[in-house]
């Protein structure tokens, strides 16, 4: 159970994830105790046990995250809950999130990216960083639909502040970034507090999530206070930001180590570019339906990666499950140890996105999560990817700079200071 308090968080997070969960699933077997976070846990490391926890058995074991967590992003947020009100919230933000919704986002998705990529040209850039960035604007457009840049800027400033602290430990003394981030988050509340006043004082919801949130509220049977709507906007930004950036970091990565795969992607994007140029038209959700291998690339992405090491859950009761779990402790699938079991997927640490062309074996290939807790922004997610994916191997190449070939923590596995790459033209 590690030390007193910290448990054994930091080995968690300042080590390779597998070699954290190997050593202990080798000593242990495929469930185990530990302490992270400052709460016991169980973590679960086969595909059949995480459907009982995720899927079969989810009454008995509810969606959480550490209390420092909970209170960074807000108590109301869909994620802490289970029951009528997690399903009713869950249908505003699916809403919001379905194929049906977003597939109007395309040109604005598309803005996005031809307004980041002749910044990127001929420079050399931190890609972690502009992910983020590029992550946070779609963010902002799935949250708010269309925006003022002035609100939108005061946002962002808390929103960046607020995720400083998000990974840092639960110590709130004035100077720690934990203590940072919650002033940053009480402010974050009374910015959107004040934006859904507007709103509503001007009788214009608005589009995107908030929208449907506030138009919920004209309705009694789905009555949502100014908290719950503004933690559950925080939420979704969280859920959307650092997690797409990282993927899409990978992504790069992966197609700059494999050149031939790189060509082959660029050879689909310029065929639906050539169609696009035929039609005299810009891309187009339709498109995007269309690309079997870029797709398959951001699926071995999300396996290979595994940016997502686990899930939170709590026992809501004392059960039985291959021993003895008390009420209260955590239980945590580990996603990252089922993606790289040579059970389901062979040569785990290859990159392949051909293994994609047959879909993998039930609840072995889990990135979203699985059941009714499962991410609901999974589409916007993919969508956001192929976009980017389309304009940048069509127009651009990428070199990495420096010769670290490492990983980093924090808290999600990226490559060594974020893939430094310069950015140069394309000649076709």
């Amino acid at each position: 159970m590690g030390w007193p308090y910290i448990g054994e968080t930091l080995k968690l997070y300042t080590q390779n994830p597998n070699s954290f969960f190997a050593n202990r699933q080798k000593r242990y077997g495929h469930i185990f105790k530990t302490h992270i976070l400052g709460c016991p846990c169980v973590m679960i490391s086969n595909p059949e046990a995480a459907r009982i926890v995720l899927v079969t058995q989810a009454h008995l074991f509810k969606p959480t995250y550490p209390p420092s967590k909970e209170k960074m992003i807000g108590p109301e947020a869909l994620f802490f809950h289970q029951g009528a009100y997690h399903s009713r919230l869950k249908k505003l933000v699916e809403a919001s999130l379905l194929p049906s919704a977003i597939r109007g986002l395309v040109p604005e998705i598309q803005q996005i990216v031809l307004r980041f990529l002749p910044t990127w040209e001929n420079t050399t850039i931190n890609t972690l960083q502009e992910m983020k960035r590029y992550a946070f604007d779609v963010a902002m457009i799935s949250a708010f639909g269309h925006k003022r840049d002035d609100e939108m800027n005061e946002i962002k400033q808390l929103y960046q502040c607020l995720e400083k602290g998000y990974n840092s430990m639960p110590i709130d003394l004035p100077g720690t970034p934990f203590h940072r981030a919650m002033k940053a988050r009480k402010q974050l509340n009374e910015t959107l507090r004040r934006l859904i006043q507007e709103r509503r004082e001007n009788d214009e919801t608005g589009g995107g999530l908030l929208g449907n949130l506030l138009r919920a509220k004209t309705h009694k049977v789905d009555h949502l206070s100014d908290s719950q709507i503004a933690d559950n906007v925080i939420g979704v930004i969280f859920a959307a930001h650092d997690t797409t950036a990282s993927v899409l970091t990978w992504v790069l990565k992966y197609l700059h180590d494999n050149g031939d795969l790189l060509e082959a992607v660029t050879r689909e994007q310029d065929a639906i570019q050539s169609r696009i140029i035929e039609e005299n038209r810009r891309l187009a959700w339709d498109d995007t339906r269309h690309m079997p291998l870029t797709t398959r690339v951001i699926q071995e992405t999300l396996r290979r990666a595994s940016i997502l090491s686990f899930t939170f859950r709590e026992a809501v009761q004392d059960v039985e499950f291959e021993g003895y779990i008390p009420k209260g402790w955590k239980v945590l699938p580990l996603f990252r140890t089922i993606h790289h079991s040579a059970d389901f997927f062979p040569q785990p640490g290859k990159f392949d996105p051909s293994r994609f062309e047959v879909a993998p074996r039930p609840n072995t290939f889990i990135p979203f999560g699985n059941g009714v807790h499962s991410c609901p922004g999974s589409e916007l997610t993919k969508l956001e990817m192929l976009v980017l994916l389309h304009h940048l191997t069509t127009t651009y190449r990428w070199q990495v700079v420096g010769d670290e070939d490492g990983i980093q923590y924090g808290p999600f596995p990226v490559p060594k200071k974020g893939l430094p790459v310069k950015i140069t033209s394309y000649k076709k």
